[in-house]
């Protein structure tokens, strides 16, 4: 997120870091980075030493689930995936839940598709290792982000006017003019979700884009395993299928299309809430409106192949 949380001082977050993980750490700092949850990096002598996060719970995460994903990457990790970036741990916090990842010295790969053969090759190769990894005890199974009755609900709520914020009404009239393919996507999305049933389910890390990825002297590394879940491998195939290497990929098109339909339809879910609620016009608001309308006007998936 663009702003550090509401109602959350930097001063209980250095004390939990200290009390947890390191009591050498002198000082935190907010980093407006990512979108969704919070983050900090944690300094001893002016130095990072810890990437810290501050997960929301709810539909999304229980304390539970969050911390069954943690620890299945840090088994992972201790299994020979050098590539995996495992959290230390997750700790209750506030309302929501905290944790700390080793800090990376390195790069963010990119912002989009993956930037050359090379890295797309180390890219397939660790996917590949970490599917056909034995599944850590106790991490969660993936089950349908939106539900059946989503388009249903969401027409229902656009009855009204958003008058909440800034964007409300640009977020509503832009969910109106597309309340025929939202509908569509819908029951797509829920008669693939039929066949991925059926299908072998892997380890699979989530959202294995670029953002993700950190480029060290060593090679490309994985962060961010707060979303690992058994699942068909095509759900970490589309940063590679989209970067023009579904050769290296070599995925199952309707599982492709399926994710493809979960992300759209997952990001429409949490911004139609986020504009429906009260706002304030900030920078994370303006990221936001931007996203929702990118997935609303993107093209719709096609086969590559």
């Amino acid at each position: 997120m663009r702003e550090p949380p509401a109602g959350v001082a930097e001063a209980d977050v250095l004390a939990a870091v200290r009390a947890t993980w390191s009591s050498e750490v002198d000082a935190v700092a907010h980093l407006a980075v990512g979108f969704g949850a919070h983050h900090w990096v944690a300094s001893t002598s002016g130095g990072p030493l810890l990437f810290v996060t501050l997960d929301a719970l709810g539909a999304r995460h229980s304390f539970a689930s969050l911390s069954a994903a943690y620890a299945g990457a840090a088994t992972l990790a201790s299994a020979g995936l050098s590539f995996v970036v495992p959290t230390l741990s997750v700790v209750p916090f506030g309302d929501g839940a905290l944790s700390a990842t080793p800090w990376v010295e390195g790069e963010v790969a990119g912002s989009g598709p993956l930037a050359c053969a090379e890295d797309a090759r180390e890219s397939a190769a660790q996917l590949a290792a970490l599917h056909a990894a034995d599944p850590p005890a106790g991490i969660p199974a993936w089950a349908p982000l939106v539900l059946a009755d989503f388009a249903e609900t969401l027409l229902a709520r656009l009855d009204h006017p958003w008058d909440t914020g800034p964007f409300g009404e640009r977020a509503r009239s832009a969910l109106c003019s597309h309340a025929d393919d939202v509908v569509r996507w819908v029951a797509t999305y829920h008669r693939l979700a039929d066949e991925a049933r059926t299908l072998p389910w892997v380890p699979t890390h989530g959202e294995p884009h670029t953002r993700n990825m950190i480029r060290t002297a060593d090679g490309l590394v994985l962060v961010d395993w707060e979303s690992l879940k058994l699942a068909p491998r095509e759900r970490d195939l589309r940063t590679l299928v989209d970067s023009g290497h579904a050769d290296l990929a070599r995925a199952h098109p309707p599982m492709l299309e399926m994710f493809d339909l979960e992300w759209r339809l997952d990001e429409v879910a949490q911004y139609a809430a986020w504009f429906e609620a009260p706002h304030t016009g900030s920078a994370s608001d303006e990221v936001a409106i931007g996203g929702l309308l990118e997935e609303l006007d993107r093209p719709e998936w096609r086969d590559p192949t």
